[in-house]
């Protein structure tokens, strides 16, 4: 696949008031159930030995969740790909090889950008997975790290970005140096979205790998 997404609390809050980007995600969980926006994600690899910069690749598409546990990706640029998950499976379909991969996603998502947006409204519940710390404002945007309690997944960390209160941007780093940054536009908050529009049949002919 050309796009695998390294693609998404705390049990107290001593210092909540005073951090902005933890109050915006909390929040967000809240009192947005659901979601629908444009996306361009920006992925750099590390520069390797010689390289005047890092190298950078940049796709776009649209993205959508509702809760719990379904969410979905359609990269429309520069290659077609689907990241599905309807709630049991994550479906990856990569339309140029017409190939379809299928994990369970309680196997994959627990320590996953994903997991932030879209598996749960309760900050305890994701902070069985992940620490949280409040970081300056920048860009714009309110910003709050999230650091997998796990250390032996790929993700090393991710910061979660809020555009008054709605989210914003997702800026990824794995344990290979690679980072991938999502910058999500026209966000819509609770635009009634139906499980029906997070189903996945692998297509006519399509090869299907099950892990």
């Amino acid at each position: 696949m050309r796009n695998i997404l390294a693609f998404l609390a705390i049990a107290s809050f001593p210092f909540l008031a005073s951090a902005d980007g933890l109050k915006d995600l909390e929040n967000f969980l809240a009192a947005t159930h659901s979601g629908s926006a444009s996306f361009t994600q920006t992925v750099t690899a590390p520069a390797r030995t010689g390289e005047a910069a890092p190298r950078a690749k940049t796709s776009s598409g649209t993205f959508a969740f509702l809760r719990p546990d379904r969410f979905r990706f359609d990269y429309k640029k520069p290659f077609e790909q689907t990241i599905v998950a309807d709630g049991k499976t994550l479906w990856l379909h990569d339309v140029d090889l017409n190939q379809v991969t299928a994990r369970s996603q309680s196997q994959v998502l627990g320590s996953t950008p994903a997991a932030l947006v879209a598996s749960s409204a309760s900050m305890a519940k994701l902070g069985e997975a992940f620490e949280f710390k409040s970081e300056p404002d920048a860009e714009g945007l309110s910003w709050v790290r999230a650091s997998p309690k796990q250390r032996d997944g790929q993700l090393k960390s991710v910061r979660v970005g809020f555009a008054q209160g709605q989210l914003a941007a997702l800026d990824m780093e794995d344990s290979f140096g690679q980072r991938s940054v999502i910058r999500f536009d026209g966000f819509k908050p609770n635009p009634g979205l139906s499980p029906s529009g997070f189903a996945f049949k692998p297509p006519a002919g399509a090869d299907v790998l099950r892990q």
